[in-house]
Parts: structure tokens; C-alpha cells; sequence
């Protein structure tokens, strides 16, 4: 064979041996770009048991009331809705603080540190009356003291324009004694709590801010069984809260 003929085959191998390099440089190169695709294919796949618990989670949280829960992935839109919702709750939950904290100096400014009693949970505010100091034994009238006492809230309710107030009367387990003009416990709660809206809406209150519930002896804050707790448990409370949306 000539030198020119070992020439050409070394030139053809050549040839040959160039291609082989570049397929193999452009399967590494596919190769790591499936696994990258299968990668974020993987990280966007949902576990729908884990989704369907955090959504429910979310809802109740912030108050949602449909009872059925999607399976279905949640759209943008939808997240949009739950991040504002949630803005929303923590920016009512800081402003009940704030509210509180004032009544709080209020009530100690008039001297009632030792008359009312105020709670704040999850935004909502609890103003507690004994019974004792608005109305008298076994009745549903305010007394002149009671009705000092609600002006004295209605000075600082009338200020709050973003509460909701809802008056919930209650009782002790107790049923009326005889001769009572009364038929019961639930009779007695709800007209108290009736009787304490009308005077705040005769003093000027929008009646649209109010509604008024009589619970009888349900969610009595300490058992019946001295008169002392029976005392306790004959209350009137001002629940504020302010709604998602207002």
C-alpha cells in the first residue's frame, strides 16, 4: 500500500472518529436535561392527602363555612383570595388589640377594675357584667346603677364604629322560683340581653351594630354549686368582633 493510500485511511478514520465524539457529548447533554425535567417534574407533583389537610386548615383558620373540601389543585386565583383573606385576619386580629388594650385603660380610668372583666381571643373581645350590678334579684329591669353602668360602656362602644356587638345574657342552673312571672331561664337571659339593647340604642347606638342572645345556664364559667359561682354565672357579656370583609 502507498504512502498516499495510508494517508487517505488515516484521514477517513479521521472523519470518522469526529462525529462519535460530538453524539457522545450531546447524549450527556440530554441526558442531564431529562434528569433535570424529571427533577422539577417530581418537586411540582402533589400529594393530595397533604394539600387537602393544609387547605382544610387554611379555611377553617380563616373562617371559611363550605363544608366540602376540593381534591383538585388550587388555582392562582384561589391562593390570591386565601393570602388576602389571611391579610386581612391578622390586620382585624391587631386591630382587636389595640382595642383591647384601650378598654382595658378605660376600665381602670373609671374605676370598674373590680366590676368588669375583659377577654381577647382569636380577635374576638369578651366584656363580662355580673348580673348582680344591672339588674336586680330574679329581674329583668335595669336598676338606676345598671343603667350608669352601660352609659359608662356606650361612652366607650360608641367610639369602636368597626364592632359588631353581640349582648348575650346568662343564668345559673337554677329555674325561676315559684311565683316567678318567668317560664324559665331562657326567658330571663334573653330579656336582659334585650333589655340592655334598647338602652344602649335609646343613648344613640346604630341598632344595626347589635343583636341580642339569652343563653340560659349554657356555658356556665364555673360549676353551679355555691352561691358564690351561682352569682358568677348570672352575667351579661359584650362580645366584639369585627368581620372579614367590613
Amino acid at each position: 500500500m502507498s504512502d498516499d493510500e495510508d494517508s487517505f485511511e488515516e484521514e477517513e478514520i479521521g472523519e470518522a472518529e469526529t462525529p462519535n465524539e460530538w453524539l457522545t457529548t450531546l447524549a450527556d447533554m440530554s441526558m442531564l436535561l431529562m434528569s433535570f425535567f424529571i427533577m422539577l417534574f417530581s418537586m411540582s407533583s402533589i400529594d393530595v392527602k397533604k394539600f387537602t389537610e393544609s387547605f382544610t386548615s387554611v379555611k377553617t383558620a380563616l373562617g371559611t363555612k363550605e363544608k366540602s373540601t376540593t381534591m383538585a389543585p388550587i388555582s392562582v386565583g384561589d391562593m390570591n383570595v386565601l393570602v388576602e383573606q389571611a391579610k386581612i385576619k391578622q390586620r382585624i386580629i391587631g386591630e382587636q388589640r389595640r382595642v383591647y388594650d384601650q378598654f382595658k385603660s378605660y376600665v381602670s380610668n373609671k374605676g370598674l377594675d373590680g366590676v368588669v372583666a375583659a377577654t381577647l381571643e382569636a380577635g374576638k373581645i369578651t366584656i363580662n357584667f355580673p348580673a348582680g350590678v344591672l339588674f336586680p334579684k330574679d329581674g329583668v329591669d335595669l336598676t338606676d346603677d345598671g343603667k350608669a353602668r352601660i352609659r359608662t360602656m356606650f361612652e366607650f362602644l360608641i367610639k369602636t364604629s368597626g364592632e359588631r356587638i353581640n349582648i348575650r345574657g346568662f343564668t345559673d342552673d337554677a329555674p325561676p322560683g315559684g311565683g316567678s312571672r318567668f317560664r324559665d331561664n331562657w326567658e330571663i337571659s334573653s330579656l336582659r340581653a334585650v333589655a340592655v339593647l334598647r338602652y344602649l340604642v335609646s343613648l344613640g347606638m346604630a341598632p344595626n351594630r347589635l343583636t341580642a342572645t339569652g343563653l340560659a345556664d349554657l356555658e356556665p364559667l364555673y360549676p353551679n354549686d355555691t352561691p358564690d359561682h351561682r352569682a358568677r354565672n348570672q352575667r351579661v357579656e359584650f362580645v366584639l368582633e369585627r368581620w372579614i370583609g367590613e
